[in-house]
């Protein structure tokens, strides 16, 4: 059977998937910028900001630690 083939989200070098130690990504270097980019905002899940004053609402589980 021949390997699954996947392109790196970052450097879009192609890797053999069931081979890399850093899936979806081809090396820790490429982990560690997409992590970045995560950390710094310029990627984000879109959705609905809070109106203007509010908080997000906070988890159940945090609030029950309190």
């Amino acid at each position: 059977m021949s390997p699954t083939l996947v392109k790196c989200p970052t450097c879009k070098r192609t890797i053999d998937w069931s081979a890399s130690e850093f899936r979806p990504f081809c090396s820790d270097r490429c982990r560690l910028i997409d992590l970045g980019a995560w950390l710094s905002e310029k990627h984000a899940i879109p959705g609905d900001a809070p109106p203007d004053g509010e908080e997000p609402a906070a988890d159940e589980s945090e609030s029950a630690q309190r």
